[in-house]
């Protein structure tokens, strides 16, 4: 007896006519026992002591999908780096460090 995987399925991907992209430099995450929260937004600081943050869009994932998320971006950021060089995370004064994790 022989096992035969399943074929591969069809993959179509389409955006919805609200689709949009955006440029963010600050990322907040919430969690609880049923999901992540991503929040995406700019950070700008005005002043030495004024930091300004506008959340443009939130984005709730599963735990699993989070975890899924997670795995994706360490093996995308491994590939970058073995193309381009190493990420350097400095800090800038004041405030978390561009697209820093809140």
């Amino acid at each position: 007896m022989s096992f035969q995987a399943p074929p591969a399925a069809k993959l179509n991907i389409a955006n919805t006519a609200d689709y949009r992209e955006n440029y963010a430099n600050s990322l907040q995450v919430r969690m609880s026992l049923y999901d992540f929260l991503l929040m995406f937004g700019t950070f700008s600081q005005t002043t030495p002591d004024t930091v300004n943050i506008v959340n443009f869009q939130g984005v709730y994932l599963s735990p699993q999908n989070a975890k899924i998320l997670a795995n994706l971006l360490t093996q995308h950021i491994q590939q970058y780096e073995a193309t381009f060089g190493e990420i350097h995370l400095e800090p800038s004064g004041g405030g978390p460090a561009p697209g820093q994790v809140q």
